[in-house]
């Protein structure tokens, strides 16, 4: 009967620590820039880069291989629909170019960056 019980108790626990891990979850896209881009201050040279965005932090991190290249923080903005793909949007202001926000596909909101200059 203990064991039973031992089973079931470890099962549970199993289950919670699973079900943890999924809401924390982070999406990740491979993104190539063709031209210089900033994004929350930092210069981000052209190349091919990771996405990548925790949900639970709500942050957006800029990859080179496993090196942090750039962090900003985001913040949702709804949509109409999900997207059916990847977007990202830019916005020029003379010779510079800034990421202004990402969307993955399958997502239902927009993520606007949020350009602090505080969490390099």
């Amino acid at each position: 009967m203990k064991s039973i019980l031992n089973r079931i108790v470890v099962a549970l626990i199993i289950t919670s620590l699973a079900s943890v891990m999924v809401l924390g979850k982070a999406r990740n896209e491979k993104v190539t820039f063709d031209s210089n881009i900033k994004v929350n201050g930092t210069l981000v040279n052209k190349g091919v880069y990771g996405l990548k965005f925790d949900e639970k932090t709500e942050e957006l991190s800029i990859m080179k291989g496993s090196k942090v290249i750039a962090r900003a923080t985001t913040s949702v903005r709804k949509r109409d629909r999900k997207a059916r793909r990847f977007e990202l949007r830019s916005a020029s202001s003379g010779a510079e170019t800034e990421l202004v926000s990402v969307t993955f596909d399958g997502m239902d909101h927009d993520l606007l960056i949020n350009n602090s200059q505080a969490s390099r």
